[in-house]
């Protein structure tokens, strides 16, 4: 998997949550074209008509490349523990995946963000050896989930893909507004500062600074291979992109390259591990198509992103 930016086949249901949300990279599937026009919604760029044309963006199918994803527990209650199962066919054999190659120390990366993004779950289930995927889950907020799965199968040539699927949760419902764009996030102590921003088609630089009590942290530990992990959804159809690090060393700074497919509010989700924990720190972001986005305005609530 290339450092930098890497796009998973997840190239339908994440081409919209921020306008890639868990890999950038090599996609597989069509290519993802935004009409950009002067006049419109968020992440329009008024100076310019001109189409732009993103990278593929992934988990908007639900099959693709030869394979789909079998959700077995299609349903949730919220705020229960649920073991969540759902396996990968070959489509050509209809037998589920039993053969996978391992990616920063993992078979499958599992991700599951609420459809207003302001759950996210970043997960690694266990596979039982007839293929079936199980993993233990707790969803706070009742409403409309997306499910992404990434992984690669052990097949010569095979690509990465990311595969999405609708999950619902049951219970008490009301959608939440997406959080303001800001540059900082405070998550379990830890205050992180984004600098940089996404582009509609053209690569750009996100830089993420991690502090603590006022101090920048500069022995961040290893997760999953590297020292920060960044996936980006594109609100409104939860497009997913699975950003990779740069080169670098254990804080306080950790960059990022990436591409957003297209115009429009991106949620960023930045995984990193200090003190021998997983932490979450979540961003809500413009992508334009020539200016860099807007730093922001005030930050609202902390959304929920426990779950390693």
């Amino acid at each position: 998997m290339n450092n930098g930016l890497k796009i998973t086949a997840f190239a339908a249901a994440l081409a919209a949550t921020f306008g890639v949300a868990y890999g950038v990279g090599n996609g597989v599937g069509p290519q993802l074209t935004a009409q950009v026009r002067p006049a419109g919604g968020h992440g329009a760029d008024h100076g310019s008509a001109e189409p732009v044309t993103g990278p593929a963006a992934g988990g908007l199918q639900v099959s693709e490349g030869g394979y789909t994803l079998d959700l077995r527990t299609p349903a949730l209650g919220a705020g229960t523990r649920t073991v969540l199962r759902f396996a990968v066919v070959d489509d050509a054999t209809g037998r589920r995946v039993t053969a996978y190659q391992r990616e920063h120390g993992k078979e499958l990366h599992l991700v599951l963000a609420s459809r207003d993004l302001t759950v996210y779950r970043h997960l690694h289930p266990v596979r039982a050896a007839d293929g079936t995927w199980s993993v233990p889950v707790s969803l706070p907020a009742a409403g409309d989930y997306r499910m992404f799965a990434d992984f690669t199968p052990a097949v010569r040539g095979a690509s990465n893909l990311t595969l999405g699927t609708d999950l619902a949760v049951s219970g008490g419902y009301r959608p939440k507004e997406l959080p303001a764009v800001r540059t900082t996030a405070v998550t379990d102590g830890y205050e992180v500062a984004l600098s940089g921003g996404l582009r509609a088609g053209r690569e750009s630089e996100l830089e993420l600074t991690v502090s603590r009590n006022g101090r920048p942290v500069t022995d961040l530990q290893p997760h999953l291979g590297a020292y920060g992990h960044l996936v980006a959804l594109r609100s409104g159809d939860l497009a997913y992109l699975h950003v990779h690090p740069n080169e670098g060393g254990p804080g306080p700074a950790v960059s990022f390259a990436a591409t957003a497919p297209s115009a429009g509010t991106y949620r960023l989700f930045l995984d990193f591990r200090h003190g021998g924990k997983v932490h979450t720190a979540a961003f809500t972001v413009e992508a334009r198509t020539t200016a860099r986005p807007e730093a922001g305005r005030a930050g609202s609530a902390t959304p929920d992103t426990h779950g390693h």
